[in-house]
């Protein structure tokens, strides 16, 4: 077993190499499928003979393990991905003459209708911050900011000043592969990061610090996504809402607010950013559930 994690390792090792160096992926993504790889390689250490000649049977059982270790559909789903990524490489290198993997298929995975808040429910997070909270400005700031453009946590977190274009009312984000786009700004949003410029953040970084983000932390370093995803948390607590309530989701809600209102899907893919129009028609479902809702409520014969 101890030859099989050995060359398994050296094969993970290559397979993190060509995503960074030759196709290019962020490293955020990068350190993702490493984590997802880990997963295989604690599985394959004591279930496989071979890994470069996998039966659809093993693969199979590698699932059910993921779902013993208590993994959420999506974030199987997920390593499945990782794991057709990862063989594919290995086809890609001779490495194995054919790739068993690519008969696992999990549709219904995929079909999770993300978790959105009502306007109101928006509304109160937002407002959620108060002004005795030491670093209020610029935590309301973050949670219009994450509404208004609909953006990933790490966006947000590595918004640069030069990318706010505030007088004009947009910013740029750089999203996924690296990929710019041009979001609007709404005037909350705008007034609140005005604020926090103006009278928060030049008494948190002070020269000569370099840091070059919009958002920081009270030692003026770049905010991680971490803390973000701790302030929407307390947020959300202290406004009521789900306990799952998470940056993710105020992405989830601009997207479906926007479609609920009339905007087009194409539109909607390309202020998130979404590089096929199927992730974004998952909103369309969200909205479609709404509606059935509203139906059986109001409906004589719902």
């Amino acid at each position: 077993m101890a030859d099989i994690a050995t060359t398994l390792a050296g094969d993970v090792a290559a397979f993190r190499q060509y995503i960074q160096a030759e196709r290019g992926l962020a490293l955020n993504s990068v350190a993702a499928y490493g984590r997802d790889m880990r997963h295989f390689q604690e599985w394959a250490s004591g279930a496989l003979r071979d890994h470069l000649q996998p039966t659809v049977r093993q693969l199979t059982n590698y699932l059910g393990f993921l779902k013993e270790e208590g993994l959420a559909a999506p974030s199987i789903a997920r390593h499945l991905v990782a794991l057709k990524m990862f063989y594919r490489f290995l086809r890609l290198e001779e490495r194995v003459k054919q790739n068993t993997v690519e008969l696992l298929s999990s549709p219904k995975l995929w079909q999770r209708i993300p978790q959105v808040l009502n306007p109101e429910s928006v509304d109160r997070l937002l407002s959620a911050p108060r002004e005795d909270d030491r670093f209020y400005l610029r935590d309301r700031a973050l949670l219009e900011t994450l509404y208004a453009t609909g953006s990933r946590a790490s966006e947000v977190v590595h918004l640069k000043l030069n990318d706010l274009y505030l007088d004009s009312g947009f910013c740029k984000c750089t999203g996924k592969g690296s990929k710019q786009r041009v979001v609007p700004l709404g005037q909350p949003a705008i007034l609140a990061i005005k604020n926090y410029l103006s009278s928060l953040r030049p008494l948190l970084v002070r020269p000569p610090s370099d840091v070059d983000t919009v958002f920081v932390s009270r030692g003026g370093k770049t905010l991680t996504r971490e803390m973000l995803w701790v302030l929407v948390k307390k947020y959300a607590r202290r406004a009521g809402l789900p306990p799952k309530v998470s940056p993710h989701t105020l992405r989830h809600s601009f997207a479906t607010h926007l479609l609920s209102g009339g905007a087009d899907l194409r539109t909607v893919q390309e202020l998130l950013g979404h590089a096929n129009i199927r992730t974004t028609q998952h909103y369309t479902h969200v909205d479609r559930d709404r509606l059935q809702g509203i139906h059986r409520k109001f409906h004589p014969r719902g």
